[in-house]
């Protein structure tokens, strides 16, 4: 299927790149298996598990071909695997470090008030 993309010229949406982030995998999933479930919509550079309890649950997958990576969001979004439905979206690294970034100063804010001795109920 990639290869009629290709032919046709077709742009892609800004978001769509080779990265996928995937959330919403059973945690005893293997990267063998998960190599067999995205392996089918083309050749993969790498797939990263998440493994601390922050991250597990959680994978990127690295296709060689930006076509590849779409047609596995295209077709995987919603795909059950273990009871449980894949949520499989683009890497955006905007989004990721804007989390990163609000995670921090809530926990920046926290320390602050635990060493001054405020609490939110004093507000």
């Amino acid at each position: 299927m990639s290869i009629s993309l290709r032919k046709a010229n077709t742009r892609l949406p800004p978001e769509v790149n080779r990265v996928l982030y995937v959330r919403n995998l059973p945690f005893n999933i293997t990267s063998e298996e998960m190599y067999d479930i995205f392996g089918k919509y083309g050749a993969i550079r790498q797939i990263r598990l998440g493994t601390n309890k922050d991250t597990r649950g959680t994978a990127f997958v690295v296709y060689e071909d930006i076509y590849d990576a779409k047609t596995a969001v295209d077709h995987l979004s919603g795909f059950n695997v273990a009871n449980r439905y894949l949520i499989v979206l683009y890497y955006q690294p905007a989004k990721m470090s804007k989390k990163l970034d609000h995670k921090k100063k809530e926990d920046e804010i926290t320390k602050l008030q635990e060493k001054y001795g405020v609490s939110a109920k004093d507000k």
